[in-house]
């Protein structure tokens, strides 16, 4: 907008009108969720030269003064819209940014009923009544237009802009609230933050933001004390006590649940006694897993039991003396640390034999790290309360630390760092491993239980309420970083959750869920883990030539997985269109000129939040350019590239073309040397697990019709059923395959997980991993992998080679269609298809083929990039 036109618009400006209602304020008031007083004004705009427009669905305009790098303290707008329903009253303001269809709310500054802040504008029809817009309405200018100021700061009554997403907006008032007709919006920033950042449409957290929300409650265990993950089997183990309101009803015991909906499997309710008779017993603590399935625990008063899901009655090995107040897990497993009065004990389990003992003045709680060969343990010295650390090697005290005068509830030894973090009084205290105080984390309830996971580096502490006079009678789980002590999340608020004498948290590999114990309402709380959209691949700018094909790619990860949908500025990125059916990874389409200059991003959604991909520009001209490399028309977007990794027996597996697959129907040249031919093997497209874990599952599934050619079975001594269906080995455990793949099934997609072309062993040797074999491979889009230096590929290792090494133009192949041949006196097998085919087997066997082979996959049309093959004749 030029100067004069602004001047003119500023000279035209309806008088406000001070009406008489000021009752029917409430209703502009809505434009915050909870009453709030006006912004004052800071500086005037000290960002004019980022001004911005955007248009509204029926054709509003709204622009903007300044969007970018706004003063945090005080910033004066200048606003004004055009053709807007002038029969409908509407509020401009500054609200956190909800989204397409949502409403936008809170907004900075709520009402301004003053008229005087100009925090916010209520705009109303030029022949309404009087709407008791009191002193802070004006009336709509001709042909649904206005001209506002408003007065914004970036802090203001609970909500903080430069913590969330927020735009000027335009929409309906009090009188259609639910109405987006007028929804129109503008994205803003202030100093300090990118302009790219909370970019709006919903960006209500920065990208990759955790948190926790409970997802479940489980009343099926009694009174839970305390809770294990098991790690091989995945079960939830809770020892319970009796829930004093059903004092007719026994509940005490083991039990074993499936923690995604709190199913018991089974419940273990006895154990030994000293004379070996079997009795109800309450289990206060877990102290380790068995392997494969099953629990070591403690039973007052002096019980350690194992029992694992299935049991009718626990094993066990009664004790006198002292009763016991702490056991943990030993680095050997056939052993635990028993806290016995003032000695500490080695047990094995089995036999309940005391292998070695210490004796530590006031010993009470214990605290086991058998990844470090240390055990913790609060007792006293000279009448003060200390930590000691025993060296569980040697059986000796290595360190001392005073502790404060206050109740121990816990002490729970990080076995990554070797920190141990103490529950005392209201405080956490973190001491290294020489006992050292790191940091004292301070709080206003009691901290009953803690737990660690070790892929996240997350620490999880539950505090419980200490149910006084003035309590709320909430508790909380903080979620921590256990290196730096900071916040990892938002801590998750727990109602009704009071302290006893024993909890307990148990926490998922990789974090992703959390179950905790609420005693005083006898639940066990489940809490999952949510990340917001986080982008790990971003498109790049492209140029085409007109009729070129274009590939725009990008990837976010997040929990739940993210949605995506792909927009399109043709101006420049003051409006942005959702483009109908773009929801896929892969974006394809055909240039037209008319595209030349358009920028485009990807939008990723989930329940925890959303983010947008940065815009890039497709550039339309006469010839296609290199412009970024995913576009149509550029060499270095066909498919290329030979590799080969040599497996751990000495195995060779090479792979042509490795580099810009076609997402769809693309053909791979695949041989194979030096492998066990007593073994067979399945050739196929898969996720790559990491080493030593099976690739799985693979794109495109078991091809039982041998139309697909999605996967291999080479095997010399196949079963019955798999004789025409597996392709055997050529001299010297040799192979020569040629498959064709897509980037994406039903259930996988190599846009999202690491695909790996790879040799494994078949069904018949499905745990044996030394035939695992994996050449790493690129889709369009994705980051090119190594390559050989040279085109036959044949000496390479798993590391590659240069890259950009020998493209490839196919191979050519010999043999059937579908069952292979023998080549000449090559030694190499090959086939047309390399598929699974059925010729000669049922289809009943086939579907037990498809059971076994776990090679799964899920398929969805795309765009098909690829070069034919050379005939073999």
């Amino acid at each position: 907008m030029t100067d004069d036109s602004t001047e003119r618009q500023q000279q035209e400006r309806p008088a406000r009108l001070r009406l008489g209602r000021p009752a029917a304020l409430l209703g502009a008031a809505a434009l915050m969720a909870a009453g709030v007083t006006a912004v004052t004004v800071g500086s005037p705009a000290q960002a004019a030269d980022t001004p911005k427009t955007a248009l509204g669905k029926d054709g509003q305009k709204l622009t903007v003064s300044a969007s970018a790098n706004l003063d945090p303290d005080g910033e004066t707008l200048h606003v004004t819209g055009e053709a807007y329903d002038d029969t409908k009253g509407i509020y401009v303001a500054v609200c956190k940014d909800n989204g397409d269809n949502r409403i936008p709310t809170p907004c900075l500054g709520g009402a301004d009923q003053s008229g005087n802040s100009g925090s916010s504008v209520w705009i109303i029809p030029r022949d309404a009544l009087d709407e008791g817009a009191g002193t802070i309405a004006e009336r709509w200018g001709e042909g649904g237009t206005f001209d506002v100021e408003l007065n914004v700061k970036a802090k203001d009554s609970g909500l903080d802009c430069l913590e969330v997403a927020c735009s000027v907006v335009t929409r309906v008032d009090h009188n259609g609230t639910g109405d987006r007709s007028q929804d129109v919006r503008i994205p803003i920033t202030f100093e300090g933050q990118d302009p790219g950042d909370g970019d709006g449409d919903g960006v209500d957290v920065p990208p990759g933001t955790v948190s926790y929300v409970r997802s479940a409650e489980f009343t099926t265990a009694g009174r839970p004390l305390d809770l294990l993950l098991h790690p091989d089997s995945g079960k939830l183990y809770v020892g319970s006590d009796n829930i004093p309101d059903t004092s007719d009803v026994a509940e005490q015991g083991l039990y074993v649940l499936d923690p995604k909906d709190g199913r018991v499997l089974s419940r273990i309710t006895q154990a030994p006694d000293a004379n070996g008779a079997m009795a109800a017993r309450v289990v206060r603590r877990i102290a380790a897993p068995l392997a494969g399935d099953g629990v070591v625990f403690h039973y007052p008063l002096r019980g350690i039991g194992t029992a694992k899901d299935g049991d009718t009655v626990a094993q066990g090995v009664w004790f006198n003396g002292a009763s016991f107040t702490g056991i943990g897990q030993d680095a050997d497993t056939s052993t635990v640390l028993v806290a016995a009065g003032p000695e500490l004990r080695r047990v094995e389990i089995a036999t309940g034999t005391v292998k070695d003992t210490v004796t530590l003045e006031g010993g009470n709680q214990l605290g086991v790290d058998a990844a470090h060969g240390a055990a913790w343990s609060v007792g006293t010295a000279e009448g003060k309360p200390v930590l000691r650390r025993v060296d569980t090697g040697t059986f000796e005290v290595t360190a001392t630390a005073e502790l404060p005068a206050d109740s121990v509830f816990f002490v729970e030894p990080d076995p990554a760092t070797g920190n141990v973090w103490v529950g005392s009084g209201t405080s956490v205290l973190v001491l290294d491993k020489d006992g050292k105080l790191l940091t004292t984390l301070t709080g206003a309830d009691r901290p009953t239980a803690a737990a660690f996971d070790k892929t996240t580096g997350r620490a999880f502490v539950l505090r419980e309420d200490l149910s006084g006079s003035t309590s709320d009678k909430n508790g909380s789980l903080q979620i921590l970083d256990a290196a730096t002590f900071q916040q990892a999340a938002e801590p998750v608020a727990l109602p009704g959750s009071l302290a006893g004498a024993y909890a307990g948290v148990a926490v998922a590999p990789g974090a992703t869920s959390v179950h905790l114990t609420n005693q005083a309402e006898s639940k066990v709380v489940k809490l999952d883990l949510r990340m917001s959209p986080k982008v790990t691949q971003s498109p790049t700018d492209q140029s085409v030539a007109p009729g070129d094909e274009v590939t725009f790619v990008a990837v976010a990860e997040g929990t739940p997985e993210p949605t995506v949908r792909w927009q399109v500025s043709p101006d420049g990125g003051q409006t942005w269109s959702t483009i109908e059916g773009a929801t896929e990874n892969a974006y394809s389409f055909t240039a037209k000129a008319g595209q030349d200059g358009h920028e485009y991003r990807a939008e990723f959604r989930n329940s925890a939040g959303a983010t947008r991909t940065s815009p890039i520009m497709l550039t339309v001209g006469e010839s296609g350019g290199d412009g970024g490399g995913t576009g149509g028309g550029g060499e270095d977007t066909e498919p290329s590239g030979t590799k080969t990794v040599s497996g751990p027996e000495g195995q060779k597996l090479t792979v042509t073309p490795v580099n810009s697959l076609a997402t769809e129907d693309q053909k791979l040249t695949v041989t194979g040397s030096g492998y066990d031919v007593d073994k067979g093997i399945y050739v196929a497209l898969c996720v790559d697990n990491g080493d030593g874990e099976l690739p799985t599952p693979c794109i495109g599934g078991v091809d039982m019709t041998g139309a697909s050619h999605s996967s291999a079975w080479i095997s010399s001594n196949p079963p019955d059923y798999g004789e025409g269906l597996a392709i055997p080995y050529g001299d010297g455990g040799t192979f020569e395959v040629e498959l064709t793949v897509d980037a994406k099934d039903e259930f996988t997609d190599c846009f999202k997980a690491k695909c790996v072309l790879a040799t494994r062993a078949d069904h018949t040797l499905s745990g044996d991993r030394s035939q695992d074999v994996k050449v790493p491979v690129s889709f369009v889009g994705q980051d090119p992998v190594d390559t050989d230096d040279d085109a036959g590929g044949t000496g390479g290792t798993g590391s590659g080679g240069a890259s950009g090494g020998g493209t490839s133009d196919g191979g050519t192949t010999t043999g059937g269609t579908g069952t292979g041949s023998t080549s000449g006196g090559t030694g190499t097998t090959t086939t047309s298809g390399g598929s699974l085919a059925s010729t000669g087997v049922t289809v009943g066997t086939a579907a037990a083929l498809a059971a076994l082979l776990t090679a799964t996959g899920w398929y969805v049309h795309r765009r098909g990039r690829t070069r034919a093959l050379a005939d073999a004749d």
